[in-house]
């Protein structure tokens, strides 16, 4: 007879929409108990109304992650009401689609207070109560653009690239001080959110992801995986993420030229963006109009719902005992017919 494992408490924030929803669905599933952050309230109730639809046990708090203070205080009442955390995974954001001279002093600030001491301010509140337990998990839900900064999101890509030092800084300490606390990154691709339609633009179109881009559960499906394989530095999630990366790796110059090229066009649909667009960079457009815009975006039509890369990225151990066991029986079979 199998035993049921206790659920865990998992925090997430960021969880109205996108990939931060898309994941607590998939950790209610588990039948853990869920805690929802975020700045805007109805996408919020929605998504515990999943949670608990799907078997979790929900508790949403209204907080803007770049708030250290108030982040605190959330993570007291979470252990108060839920229990000791178990899992935390790092998500929320907000970013500017613009020309670096066209974005604010201002701006730019408020893009790296929340999409990179965010996860700072997020990681500090995990650890505070992990490290005296010797246990737990913080997954950072990071971007190829952690690593190969594009044109129209130098904000957005440098926190990003902010995060992935600050992450590599602290798995080194918590590995020389032997701690049982993990910490784990997953980079993702262009994913099919309603961020494009809720980040604040100057670009004179709609924006989209870079193609080709995935739904939101092929993410959470990495961020789930991460959350129960944290031994892994990081994850990588899709073709183009492992593509980006290895070819800044070993060709940043020719990528240079190439995004020059490519990279603001293909960043735009070919719909003229509405001058009175809401954006979320100071304050939450979920609700506003009393609408929960839920995970996606509105490019399902093109968006990508799974990734064999994901899945090679997970078990390229077993990937590689295959191939060098295939090897081996090739070599074996050579000798035998010289």
């Amino acid at each position: 007879m199998e035993l049921k494992k206790s659920p865990r408490i998992v925090v997430i924030t960021g969880a109205s929409g996108g990939i931060g929803r898309a994941s607590a669905r998939l950790f209610a599933r588990e039948g853990d108990h869920v805690a929802l952050l975020a700045r805007g309230s109805t996408g919020l109730q929605a998504a515990a109304r999943e949670v608990r639809d799907l078997g979790g046990d929900p508790l949403t708090i209204t907080v803007d992650t770049a708030d250290h203070h108030a982040l605190e205080q959330a993570a007291d009442r979470i252990e108060a009401e839920l229990g000791p955390i178990d899992v935390w995974v790092n998500d929320a954001f907000t970013s500017v689609f613009a020309r670096f001279v066209d974005i604010d002093p201002e701006e730019f600030l408020r893009v790296t207070e929340v999409t990179y001491l965010g996860f700072v301010n997020g990681t500090r509140a995990a650890l505070t109560r992990m490290l005296p337990r010797d246990r737990g998990v913080i997954v950072q839900v990071g971007s190829a653009l952690a690593h190969r900064g594009i044109p129209l999101q130098s904000p957005y890509c440098g926190a990003k690239h902010a995060m992935w030092g600050f992450h590599e800084s602290l798995l080194t300490e918590l590995r020389h001080e032997h701690s049982n606390v993990q910490v784990t990154s997953v980079a993702m691709p262009g994913v099919n959110t309603p961020q494009f339609r809720w980040v604040s633009s100057r670009l004179p179109m709609q924006a989209q992801p870079v193609p080709p881009f995935y739904q939101p559960e092929v993410a959470a499906r990495a961020v789930l995986y991460a959350a129960a394989h944290p031994q892994r530095r990081a994850y990588w999630v899709g073709a183009t993420t492992a593509a980006t990366i290895v070819a800044n790796r070993v060709a940043g110059g020719l990528l240079d030229r190439y995004l020059a090229r490519t990279g603001v066009s293909s960043q735009q649909t070919d719909t003229p963006r509405p001058d009175d667009q809401k954006a979320n960079l100071w304050e939450p457009v979920d609700g506003e109009d009393g609408h929960d815009h839920g995970a996606h975006g509105v490019f399902d039509d093109r968006a990508i719902a799974h990734s064999p890369q994901q899945w090679a990225s997970q078990h390229r151990r077993a990937l590689g005992v295959t191939a060098l066991s295939l090897a081996g029986g090739l070599a074996v079979r050579a000798r035998r017919t010289a």
